[in-house]
């Protein structure tokens, strides 16, 4: 039993960390009217967590490559449980904003070493057990945190989504730092150029979205917002392109099975989790469900994605991961499909579970083999880099999911009530709305991951020649690289 206690300590941090990316989702309503919140304020309270995830994640590899998993993991649990507990302490939405993206930086630092501590510690079959158990928690975490939330608010208030997390953090930590190896310290070098184009690129098509959706898409903010991220966008191209040490590597883009899977990353998050925000808004504000109702509503989801992600562990290993990434995918569009047509302005919550268990089975299905598949689409010595990326994408797919759906749902809401329709028929009018952009984003995610990811023993090596970047010292091994293997 000893020798799962690492284990233990990787997967309660993988598991905080996840969860927090929806248990936020069914407290909105209480956090709203206890902190004046506007709609706006609601969407930046889920949004600025992801955002920071996303942005840091692959410069939080970088700075374990530099100073041992280990210790990045552990000052991760620590920066993820302070800033826990001043989300709790919040007096309003703007610290409350705050707080989450400290959260978030902590948790880039725990992802983005876990899998390399699982690979560092565990060897021979005992690593294929731990990898199977990791990909579980990783592919239900987020189902669950609706569940887990609406317990946790209607019992003790929404401050008890965050607090939750102190104790967990504890225990992690002091596993962590007593059964968890040190592991090498390699010599790789923070890109700070990267790092800050890519978090301004992120967080101004954030915050275009939101705007635009919000106060219109022809406003001065708003366009000049569009601008500064796309040229922060070629900004981190050429910086990149320029790096010896970069966060990621140009020359893997042209690998098109590491493209597609960084495509269907992107739009497998969007699609499952994006409209959740504005589900469990409709759940509570129009057909006025408690927290924990609202949080059982998604057990579908999280129960399809748990039992899933537990079985399919035993059996993707034997495909090429394109089948059970790309039909995961396709399972979740359809998934939106089945809401977009069970929605509607006399529907109650029984007509989210059919399309919900879809989703579910879809995520639990596709989740646990991306970073392995991406692992194995790139050269060895990219291992680490392409786990990051991986999941930079996946949070990335969240962060502009939930903007993008928000100006979606809301000028779907403003159209219907300005033809009279009950705020009831409106909200509905809007999750269908975005329910059918949610089953386009799935099934495109499915066709690119389909017809570009092709068996890693059949990739082509780039089209150029390798990048300064590709020859890197023998002691920057796999095994020591971001999140690897």
């Amino acid at each position: 039993m000893r020798k799962w206690l690492p284990l233990v300590a990787i997967c309660l941090g993988a598991f905080i960390l996840l969860v927090d990316v929806t248990i936020v989702n069914v407290a909105l309503p209480s956090m709203a009217d206890d902190l004046h919140a506007s709609f706006s304020s609601l969407q930046w309270v889920m949004d600025m967590y992801a955002l920071a995830l996303a942005a840091l994640l692959l410069a939080a590899g970088s700075l374990a490559d530099r100073f041992g998993h280990r210790r990045l993991y552990a000052a991760g649990l620590i920066v993820f449980a302070l800033a826990s507990l001043a989300s709790a302490l919040s007096p309003n939405a703007g610290a409350l904003i705050a707080a989450r993206a400290v959260q978030g930086a902590g948790g880039a630092a725990m992802f983005a070493t876990s899998a390399a501590l699982v690979s560092l510690t565990y060897q021979g079959r005992d690593r294929g057990i731990a990898f199977g158990v990791w990909g579980a928690v990783n592919g239900a975490a987020a189902a669950a945190g609706p569940i887990i939330g609406g317990l946790l608010t209607q019992g003790l208030g929404w401050q008890a989504i965050f607090l939750v997390n102190l104790p967990i953090a504890v225990v992690a930590v002091a596993l962590t730092l007593r059964v968890l190896p040190a592991g090498a310290v390699g010599r790789g070098r923070l890109d700070v150029p990267g790092a800050l184009t890519f978090t301004v690129a992120a967080a101004a098509v954030t915050y275009a979205l939101i705007r635009g959706g919000e106060h219109g898409w022809s406003g001065s903010l708003t366009i000049g917002s569009f601008v500064l991220a796309g040229v922060a966008a070629i900004a981190f191209g050429a910086v990149e392109a320029r790096s010896s040490h970069p966060m990621l590597d140009p020359a893997l883009l042209r690998r098109p099975s590491f493209a597609g899977l960084l495509g269907g990353a992107l739009l497998l998050q969007a699609s499952a989790f994006s409209g959740l925000v504005y589900t469990t808004l409709w759940l509570q504000n129009i057909l006025h469900l408690s927290p924990i109702r609202s949080g059982l509503a998604l057990m579908p989801l999280a129960g399809g994605a748990f039992v899933v992600a537990a079985l399919a562990g035993r059996f993707t290993h034997r495909v090429a991961p394109r089948w059970p990434i790309g039909i995961g995918i396709a399972l979740i569009g359809a998934g939106s499909l089945l809401l977009w047509a069970q929605i509607s302005g006399s529907a109650g919550q029984t007509s989210l579970f059919a399309g919900f268990a879809v989703i579910g089975i879809g995520v639990g299905l596709s989740t646990p083999v991306l970073v392995s598949a991406a692992v194995a689409a790139v050269p060895p010595q990219r291992a680490g880099m392409a786990g990051g990326a991986i999941n930079t994408f996946r949070q990335l797919g969240m962060t502009l999911g939930i903007a993008l759906f928000g100006a979606i749902f809301s000028a779907r809401l403003r159209d219907t009530l300005a033809k009279g329709a009950t705020p009831h028929a409106a909200y509905a009018a809007g999750l269908d709305r975005i329910s059918l952009y949610a089953a386009a984003a799935g099934l495109l995610g499915a066709l690119i991951v389909l017809t570009l990811v092709r068996n890693p023993t059949h990739e082509p090596p780039p089209t150029s020649s390798p990048s300064p970047s590709d020859r890197i010292p023998p002691q920057e091994s796999p095994t020591t690289s971001g999140t690897s293997r």
